[in-house]
């Protein structure tokens, strides 16, 4: 044989073994720690919930999930980390709704929320509760309204942040009852609270796990929730549709996304995961006694949610820059 040819031979043969031998050395995912950015303060409700999930699927996977708190910009500083993160398995998004409130607001993002993301798996639904200081003078949620009415802009309430799942609740509810109240930003949840029981801040629409301790104990007034139906932990409360305002009804989530083109096996994996997170008894029982439910869509199915709520908020967004002029 040629010895020209046998090189040839030889280098075709290398190259044909190349992907074999690569298939070979690669190492199963996961093998090293992931990392979750979370787009919030430390102790928000999102934060709590995404820790207790995750904690129990880094468990399962052996291997650990450090999630790391990156707030700013209403969540989008956070968000654009992941979203420019290699599509590997090992940079995921754990995020609330706040997610698919963010295109509508800020329009020179430097992230798509449909086209650079891929969603993984909901935690639970977020309901959030209608909060007063407990001394507030009202015994419902029409005469919270009437007095609005009554007097534009003398009621404030809290946020977290423009577009968190608070804010857009809130300004739902206000624009269904049709009266004026002054938004006020805070970094966190806790801070909310605090500044609710000491009676400084009007009304909160609080997430139920983190407003539920301080209305057992009596530190606050829970008056409406923002679900279509009632919560069953909260059965005496009505809804804010029952108090007689319709399309006033909101449900924030917290969950999972991975970077756009992560590998269809390692997202399906993870979904897996989450899903059996869910009958963890430690999961289960801090989950199920605060209101949260543990959620049950398919990854194309979160897609298509969140590519639901993209529209929804954007009406919702032009509402509001309609009502301020």
């Amino acid at each position: 044989m040629r010895p020209r040819l046998t090189i040839v031979i030889a280098l075709v043969l290398a190259a044909l073994a190349a992907p074999a031998q690569a298939q070979s050395n690669a190492q199963p995912w996961p093998s090293k720690p992931i990392r979750a950015i979370l787009p919030f303060g430390a102790g928000s409700a999102t934060d709590v919930v995404a820790r207790l999930v995750l904690d129990q699927v880094s468990a399962q996977l052996g291997q650990s999930i450090v999630v790391e708190n990156r707030a700013g910009a209403g969540s989008t500083t956070g968000t654009a980390l992941v979203a420019k993160a290699p599509p590997d398995g090992y940079t995921l998004l754990a995020t609330s709704s706040a997610f698919s409130v963010a295109p509508t607001l800020y329009p020179n993002l430097t992230y798509d929320a449909i086209r650079d993301f891929a969603p993984v798996a909901i935690f639970t639904s977020l309901p959030n509760v209608m909060i007063m200081p407990a001394n507030a003078p009202y015994k419902s949620v029409a005469e919270v309204v009437a007095f609005a009415k009554a007097n534009p802009g003398k009621l404030n309430f809290v946020t977290l942040g423009m577009g968190s799942g608070v804010h857009m609740a809130a300004e739902r509810f206000r624009l269904a009852a049709g009266f004026d109240a002054v938004p006020v930003a805070f970094k966190g949840g806790a801070e909310g609270i605090t500044e609710i029981i000491a009676g400084r801040i009007d009304y909160y629409f609080c997430p139920v796990n983190t407003s539920l301790p301080f209305i057992r104990d009596g530190k606050v007034k829970a008056l409406a929730v923002s679900t279509p139906k009632r919560l069953a932990v909260l059965p005496d409360v009505p809804t804010t549709i029952e108090a007689g305002f319709p399309e006033s009804d909101s449900t924030a989530w917290v969950g999972l996304l991975a970077p756009a083109k992560t590998p269809k096996e390692i997202v399906a994996r993870l979904h897996k995961e989450v899903m059996a997170a869910f009958a963890n008894e430690n999961v289960r029982a801090k989950l199920l006694p605060n209101g949260l439910n543990p959620g049950t869509l398919r990854p194309d199915e979160f897609a298509a949610q969140i590519a639901e709520e993209i529209k929804i908020n954007t009406a919702l967004a032009k509402a509001l820059m309609h009502k301020s002029k």
